[in-house]
């Protein structure tokens, strides 16, 4: 069966960045098609960002409930049911995909179930099991996000080799585990597994854990994550894995010599590939970079009317940054003057580990490898009263200012809820605030957020409670 409709947008892929846009494009005026194959919501709600916190959030609380002595308090029989852990996490992945498609029904957007291909300029083909449509749309967004990257000696196979996807569902725990990658989601499975009990250790091929972070909050994370069972090999490539009943060895090698590590799992999370296949690219000429679509500042590719925003344009892999391409992106379409495009270096990111990780900007090495001046200020949480009465003493706080203007260029954090606190400083970069508005701006007592504060005191040596 073969049916055709016209519309004024058409989106391929229903994630954080086609789902957004086509709300955005709908109050906008714009009739909009939006095209998904599987989930509402993408692999960010479905199996990322979503599912995992609900993942490392009952790691947490069972953290505290092995720790509950030290507030006084007393717990009987503390564990842990796996699959009650994992089924809250799949419950609320289908509760928020459920809301995701209301809203877009609310927003008048047709939602399309299947698989989308662009066949000529303004046309996609739409299959789905039981029919065929032909789209017509005037402008057409791809945001067919990205999936795990693997090489050919590390296959995941779905029982002993897992990517993140086996990782959030398993059916049996891991006494050990090896994860190859730290960036956030090797070490946020690092962490998760490690709190629950598992012998955890992490392959990284750089010369330091978290390669994207700040040369001292890498250095801090590692340390705290040793001090809790982690093992760590840096300068370090996974040259071949074996598979012996329910475990599997890997051959490490390291900067010095070949190893031989033995897990009951292994964790590939060595990064992304786009999702640009079978999109009809090819045919049309779209151009691809480093395997991602290339496109400009208006999220434009080099050919008229096709768009792509999100993981399948390139880094950074963020689903807050995929969700404001697609407003921008469809706020340029439909004529806003207010549009602008997005200032990478405003974007902020976030590894939900434990201590969790957070910064926004340029680090400290990027900054004087570029040969500017800064001034550089930092506070511990052991230094703030907050932090204490929760007993969350891990971790610091640490800002960087041009050292002629003042201007804010980046903000690193590690210890508790910095997530959370992490918005204050990208609110400040967006506003092109200077160390004099931050100096002046009143933060509530107690809260964490006063070492914000005194971070950007201790940059121009005006520190009080340390």
């Amino acid at each position: 069966m073969t049916n055709s409709q016209t519309f004024d947008l058409a989106i391929i892929g229903g994630g954080p960045g086609g789902y957004v846009a086509a709300i955005r494009a709908a109050q906008l005026g714009l009739k909009v098609a939006l095209i998904e194959k599987e989930h509402l919501g993408g692999i960010c709600l479905n199996w990322g960002c979503i599912p995992t916190k609900a993942l490392l959030r009952s790691a947490e609380v069972y953290q505290s409930m092995l720790h509950a002595k030290d507030y006084g308090l007393t717990v009987k029989e503390v564990g842990f049911d796996l699959k009650s852990l994992v089924d809250r996490s799949r419950k609320i992945a289908g509760q928020l995909s459920s809301g995701i498609k209301h809203l877009l029904k609310k927003n008048n957007v047709t939602v399309l179930d299947g698989r989308g291909k662009i066949t000529a300029a303004g046309k996609i083909s739409v299959v789905s099991a039981t029919t065929t449509m032909n789209v017509e749309a005037s402008h057409i967004i791809v945001a067919t996000g990205a999936r795990a990257k693997t090489l050919p000696h590390l296959q995941p196979d779905g029982k002993l080799v897992w990517t993140y996807k086996e990782a959030m569902i398993p059916t049996e725990f891991p006494k050990s585990l090896m994860v190859i990658g730290s960036g956030a989601i090797g070490i946020e499975f690092a962490s998760f597994y490690n709190a629950l009990g598992s012998q955890v250790s992490v392959i990284e091929m750089q010369n330091k854990i978290l390669p994207v972070e700040d040369d001292e909050i890498s250095a801090a994370a590692q340390k705290i994550f040793e001090k809790k069972g982690i093992k760590f090999y840096t300068n370090s490539t996974v040259t071949k894995i074996d598979k012996t009943g329910n475990a599997v060895s890997a051959t490490v090698k390291t900067s010095q010599h070949e190893i031989r590590l033995t897990a009951d799992r292994i964790i590939v999370a060595i990064g992304i590939a786009a999702n640009t296949e079978d999109l009809g690219l090819e045919q049309l000429s779209v151009e691809l970079t480093k395997g991602h679509i290339k496109t400009d500042e208006w999220c434009r590719t080099n050919v008229k009317g096709i768009y792509a925003i999100g993981d399948v344009a390139g880094a950074p892999w963020l689903a807050h940054k995929a969700s404001h391409e697609g407003v921008m992106c469809v706020e340029k379409i439909a004529g806003l003057k207010s549009a602008h495009p997005i200032n990478l270096y405003n974007i902020p990111a976030c590894t939900y580990s434990m201590p969790q990780i957070a910064s926004v900007g340029l680090t400290e090495q990027a900054l004087k490898t570029a040969g500017r001046a800064v001034k550089v200020g930092k506070f511990p949480f052991i230094g703030n009263g907050k932090a204490i009465a929760l007993g969350e003493v891990e971790g610091f706080i640490k800002t960087i200012f041009d050292a002629q203007t003042g201007e804010l260029l980046g903000a690193h954090m590690i210890g508790a809820e910095v997530t959370e606190l992490i918005q204050g400083y990208t609110i400040a970069k967006t506003l092109e605030t200077t160390e004099q508005e931050l100096i002046s701006t009143i933060f509530a007592h107690p809260t964490l957020s006063e070492m914000m504060h005194e971070s950007v005191l201790n940059a121009y040596n005006q520190t009080i409670h340390f």
